[in-house]
């Protein structure tokens, strides 16, 4: 598979990606729960969300993921509109699996039903602009293991239809990721990765089955860009304000969690070295790990887009470097 360090393949796809992919679900705005928790990042600037994917896609990055419950669909129109004629370009990726509330921005729950599985896909399809999904997603962490399977059978009929390319599981358990890994074309895992969360089991099962490791909270829901120190609050609409069990790392109405403050002032001066921002080192890192990542960091600016794509051209960590991390955290 290609692992230089600009581009990277999906898995056995064949499908090639830049090595950095950039994640949608902040720009899908505000979203919550049936009981009003915050399930978005806050409020967006469409617009600029708009020019931040525009000038991604200029400095080389070639690969979204998004969901189609990001925003309650939002994200995904807004991908849709950002991309325009660039769509051709560029690798696509969606999930599926938790139902929502268009109009009211509200999750309503998973459905892990084959019925609504080609449902979603022709609602994603719509709201994306586009006749294919390049790598179809489901997005139930936890999905019965059995079930999973007739979806995994699902999707090679998507694949046979050319609505979808590949397919995959957004989960952090091995033995979940392992039942669509015996699909023909399962391209990946969506698992939880950064230099303060490793997954060696995962990254193993990625090298046994062919598998692209594609890593969500790459940046630790934003601990490693260096912008949130001790009690700072976060806005109302943000996920973080009020953290659901599965999102450590941040403490309701209190801010980030020192612990996870002090473990990254520890990397700091190792993750910035060779002229990068913390930032660009904890993706470096994560190349550094395996050569199957492709790191997905969250972005609401050009900003923090140019950032972002800014680490692509520095690489990834020496192996020094990781094992110097490696000591720091006591791994």
């Amino acid at each position: 598979m290609e692992t230089n360090t600009h581009h990277r393949t999906l898995g056995r796809s064949g499908i090639t990606v830049s090595a950095l992919g950039f994640g949608c679900w902040a720009v899908g705005g505000e979203w919550r729960t049936v009981d009003g928790e915050p399930l978005g990042w806050g409020a967006v600037d469409d617009d600029e969300s708009v020019r931040a994917v525009r000038r991604a896609v200029d400095l080389g990055v070639t690969f979204f993921d998004t969901a189609d419950a990001y925003g309650a669909g939002h994200s995904e129109r807004l991908l849709g509109r950002a991309l325009g004629k660039r769509r051709a370009d560029v690798v696509v990726a969606t999930k599926w699996g938790n139902t929502f509330d268009e109009s009211s921005c509200t999750a309503l729950g998973p459905d892990d039903s084959l019925a609504y599985a080609r449902r979603a896909l022709t609602a994603s399809l719509h709201r994306l602009d586009t006749d294919h999904i390049d790598l179809y997603q489901l997005h139930i962490s936890e999905a019965d293991p059995e079930q999973a399977a007739h979806l995994r059978d699902l999707c090679e009929e998507f694949v046979r239809e050319g609505l979808v390319r590949a397919y995959a599981w957004s989960t952090d358990d091995p033995d979940r990721a392992a039942v669509f890994a015996d699909g023909p074309h399962c391209a990946a895992v969506q698992h939880r990765l950064n230099v303060l969360q490793d997954a060696p089991e995962l990254l193993a099962l990625c090298e046994a089955s062919d598998l692209a490791s594609i890593n969500r909270s790459p940046l630790a829901m934003g601990l490693l860009t260096g912008k949130h120190g001790a009690g700072r609050v976060l806005e109302a609409g943000d996920i973080r304000s009020t953290p659901p069990a599965w999102l450590p790392g941040f403490t309701a109405g209190a801010g980030p969690d020192p612990e996870w403050l002090r473990r990254v002032e520890a990397l700091r001066d190792v993750l910035t070295s060779d002229g990068r921002t913390l930032t660009q080192g904890a993706l470096g890192w994560l190349w550094a790990r395996s050569p199957r990542t492709i790191p997905i960091p969250g972005f609401r600016t050009v900003a923090q887009a140019e950032e972002n794509a800014g680490a692509i051209a520095k690489g990834p960590l020496t192996a020094g470097q990781l094992a110097e991390i490696d000591a720091i955290l006591g791994r």
